[in-house]
């Protein structure tokens, strides 16, 4: 299928609207550019989500921008808004706090969006509503904890969002008074619907009313159009674990606007029931139960069908999800075609209630496709090379919304008719950045030793000379079902790949065995053989580039985070050949990390039993076991806070490593789980490992 991608040409009256919107977007730059350098890639902003207007003629997208200044290093999230047409494209929300979770009124007159305004440090995150073409924005929600999850009802008349339980009074005074002891596994707190009345001529905040109870973490969820029930998903418990392994869909009633804007604003508490949440709960009933894992359900236009995706008959670690459909009032159940990966995201129907709008990943890209209700011809809507990503649907017209990019080329927002081959560009969001010379990045593939093919992305050096092999840099993602797909090498990232290609690198990314995009058997196939036949995977496709003259075998370097930190720490046990590693957050005894990680369930099942079943098995994957064989010099990288996998799996190794005299040093970021979210944090990592892999360079 053959996809073509206009670029949008605006008129010249639009010129000064469009360098005034996009100025915002741009660092002040100097007069030359340096070639790719952390500090350029920081100002790539990356689009968090879109939304759609329902008749198809404005979008909304979410904008992340990094604050370095002084003491400041977080990201700051705001909305802008374009026309259709790209006519005109500005800024709508600004100031001190963030703004995301973009969302059109039915009517199409409102915008509402997500945000912690306010004053005091208990301020929490509400939903909050401004006029689409131009007012103050006020408060809906008065929500006792952060609002996490929003979606208007079909007429405009209510809101419901998804909250977790406030703490209690008597929890709130052992916080206060020291006397917080944790109770592992004891003190469960759960996550409900809530809704409230919207009132078009005030905005006016009002109390909440909670519409279901119990034991219950209620995770997506989607109204029906006739507006008196939700579908949502809910799991037991929100422990990390266990909500992989758990998952049903409910449908709740829902109290109409007048009974709710009554009870939230009249209903009075008495002091003994402050901080209890009003409530009518409504009527629930179970529409999917059983040992799989059902989830982000979606109620069809015609009101006949609840769209969801389930693990099956059983939960599934390795990550195979389907699309069934259910009939709304409960039924039998049927699985939709099985789509390419099987790893589908379901982001709405057609407005016939024929067809499905999926993401997912193919390979080292990332495509919408199209799902029919009835058959199997599933077709691939957007450019079949590139990551498409963003999906957002009009809900009265033939239209979505969606982000594109490639190796070269950062992303923008596109809009499609969804029986169209083509898609128009309507922001240029890095226009006003000078882009230096890139490596170009190329497709390979190749047979690893026991035949199986692979296939990975090749960035060149800057001003690459063909004849000369230049050091080879073994870049490992993470996962394992993670994948290295067709993004934009130039933005911020941890490993930022134009950077080390500006410093002389060529970069190898595979995706080996294990790696998404492939198939669920693809995926499944590094179950009970981690560090094996995936290594395999990774060094067939180093010797290819060395045989194509390009890599260097003198100068071979390793890197990788999370599954990827393994794979380092596992190979350097396993081969002598690169002249030093990075391993960032790695997991270096598997064991000790199946006792102590908050997804231990994940590494049981990829090593088929529990380590005291088969020890030797765990033993032989484990980098830890065979550490008197390392002689590469290692850097050791982790995040302080990482539960994922624990400071002390990077520990282990480094200590280790100290004992036997290899060349090492640990680098530990505070305040970090399992990767970097503070921006200066981010800029620094690919320094660190280049500072380390220079040390080691044979020159």
């Amino acid at each position: 299928m053959t996809k073509s991608i206009k670029k949008l040409v605006l008129p010249l009256s639009t010129a000064f609207v469009l360098s005034l919107s996009y100025s915002s977007f741009i660092f002040a730059q100097s007069d030359s550019i340096d070639g790719w350098t952390p500090d350029l890639s920081m100002q790539f902003r990356r689009v968090q989500g879109t939304a759609t207007s329902p008749d198809g003629e404005h979008i909304a997208y979410v904008v992340n921008t990094p604050l370095m200044e002084g003491t400041d290093s977080e990201f700051q999230t705001q909305i802008w808004i374009s026309t259709a047409d790209g006519y005109r494209n500005t800024q709508y929300t600004r100031g001190e706090y963030s703004a995301s979770s973009p969302a059109f009124s039915p009517d199409g007159e409102y915008l509402s969006f997500i945000s912690k305004r306010g004053e005091g440090e208990s301020t929490k995150s509400q939903v909050w509503v401004m006029p689409l073409f131009g007012g103050e924005a006020s408060q809906l929600t008065n929500a006792e904890n952060n609002v996490l999850s929003y979606r208007w009802s079909p007429n405009g008349d209510r809101v419901v969002f998804s909250m977790q339980d406030p703490l209690s009074e008597e929890r709130e005074k052992e916080i206060e008074e020291k006397r917080d002891v944790i109770l592992v596994d004891q003190q469960p707190r759960f996550r409900h619907l809530h809704v409230v009345a919207v009132n078009n001529d005030s905005f006016d905040p009002v109390d909440p009313v909670q519409i279901t109870s119990g034991e219950m973490v209620v995770g997506s969820f989607s109204w029906s159009p006739a507006g008196n029930e939700v579908a949502f998903s809910h799991k037991p418990i929100a422990d990390l674990n266990y909500t992989n392994q758990h998952g049903d869909i409910s449908v709740v009633a829902v109290p109409d606007a007048s009974s709710v804007a009554e009870a939230g604003t009249h209903q009075e508490k008495s002091e003994n029931e402050k901080g209890s949440p009003l409530q009518i709960l409504g009527e629930v009933r179970t529409l999917v139960a059983g040992n799989g894992v059902e989830d982000n359900p979606f109620w069809s236009p015609d009101g006949s069908w609840i769209a969801y995706t389930s693990s099956g008959s059983e939960p599934n670690l390795i990550s195979r999800n389907d699309v069934y459909v259910i009939p709304a009032d409960g039924g039998d159940s049927r699985m939709l075609a099985e789509t390419p990966n099987r790893s589908p995201f379901i982001a709405g129907w057609s407005k016939d209630s024929d067809e499905l709008y999926l993401t997912e990943s193919m390979g080292t890209n990332r495509a919408v496709i199209g799902l029919p209700l009835r058959g199997e011809n599933i077709r691939t809507m957007t450019p079949e090379s590139g990551v498409a990503g963003n999906l957002s649907l009009a809900s009265n017209a033939d239209r979505f919304t969606y982000s594109w990019e490639s190796s070269d080329q950062p992303w923008d927002l596109f809009v499609q008719n969804t029986d169209d081959t083509d898609s128009e560009q309507i922001t240029d969001i890095h226009g006003g950045i000078e882009i230096p010379p890139m490596g170009k990045t190329e497709l390979l593939s190749w047979t690893s030793l026991d035949g199986t093919e692979i296939e990975g992305l090749l960035t060149y050096p800057v001003n690459y000379e063909e004849g000369i092999a230049y050091p080879i840099i073994l870049n490992v993602h993470g996962g394992p079902s993670g994948v290295y797909s067709k993004r934009f090498t130039g933005g911020p990232d941890i490993y930022m790949a134009q950077y080390f290609a500006q410093n002389g690198y060529a970069i190898l990314r595979p995706n080996p065995r294990g790696s998404t995009g492939y198939g669920y058997d693809f995926r499944a196939a590094t179950a009970t053989d981690w560090g094996h036949g995936d290594l395999q995977d990774l060094l067939a496709g180093l010797d290819v580039v060395i045989n194509m003259g390009i890599g260097d075998a003198d100068n071979q370097f390793l890197m990788g985070w999370s599954y990827g930190g393994y794979m380092t720490s596992f190979a350097v046990t396993q081969t002598d050949r690169f002249n030093a590693a990075s391993m960032g957050a790695g997991l270096s005894n598997l064991v000790s990390m199946s006792t102590t990680t908050d997804i231990r369930d994940y590494l049981v099942e990829h090593m088929g039993d529990f380590f005291w079943e088969n020890l030797e098995m765990w033993e032989r994957s484990s980098a830890i076991s065979h550490i008197d064989n390392v002689v590469t010099p290692t850097q050791v990288i982790h995040g302080q806070e990482d539960l994922r996998v624990p400071l002390s799996q990077g520990q282990e190794f480094y200590n280790s490593l100290k004992w036997l005299g290899i060349d090492t040093e640990m680098i530990v970021y505070p305040r970090t789980p399992h990767g970097p979210r503070e921006p200066k944090f981010m800029m620094d990592v690919s320094q660190r490992i280049m500072t380390w892999f220079e040390k080691y360079q044979d020159k």
